[in-house]
């Protein structure tokens, strides 16, 4: 009787998930509960409900910053209340949950060793329990494209070709 045989598992291709890149721990501070009537910003009173607001939910979080209503907040009150998580949160940014993920994906993937994947084929996970922002998979293209043997999307076992090395090994 014939072996099953895991033609997959054999064919040497590494999966990178990119859900390995997505920060945890992301909160928001919005600053529209510090505003007066939620709509605009009084330095004294802005000052008085940050000094009074309890920070310990944000430590060694990463936070992000904004405000989720239309009113004109000075640059100064971003400043101010990073004044306040640099000590404690493990990073800020300045914009949604969204867009702090977003950046600190990109980050991550571009201080990302690639050693692991030089001359080799490579295919990037297509679907998880987390979702991967588009810009994640065009940063970790033009990060893996350069010294990859063959770049693909999906699955092992169903996969879309994005790059395959023509006859110039890369050198690592």
């Amino acid at each position: 009787m014939d072996s099953i045989v895991n033609k997959v598992a054999e064919s040497g291709i590494l999966t990178l998930n990119l859900e390995q890149f997505i920060p945890a721990n992301v909160v928001s501070f919005d600053l529209k509960p510090f505003l007066f009537m939620e709509l605009i910003l009084k330095e004294k009173e802005f000052r008085a409900a940050l000094l009074a607001h309890d920070w310990n939910p944000y430590h060694n979080k990463s936070v992000a910053v904004f405000c989720s209503v239309d009113a004109i907040i000075p640059v100064w009150a971003y400043m101010l209340v990073t004044n306040y998580l640099q000590p404690i949160a493990e990073r800020i940014h300045l914009g949604d949950v969204e867009q702090a993920r977003t950046q600190w994906t990109l980050l991550a993937i571009q201080e990302m060793d690639t050693t692991t994947y030089a001359n080799q084929r490579v295919v990037i996970k297509g679907c998880g329990e987390i979702a991967i922002p588009d810009a994640a998979y065009v940063a970790v293209t033009a990060k893996l494209r350069p010294v990859v043997r063959s770049l693909m999307y999906g699955e092992p076992c169903s996969t879309v070709p994005i790059y395959k090395q023509k006859n110039n090994p890369v050198v690592s």
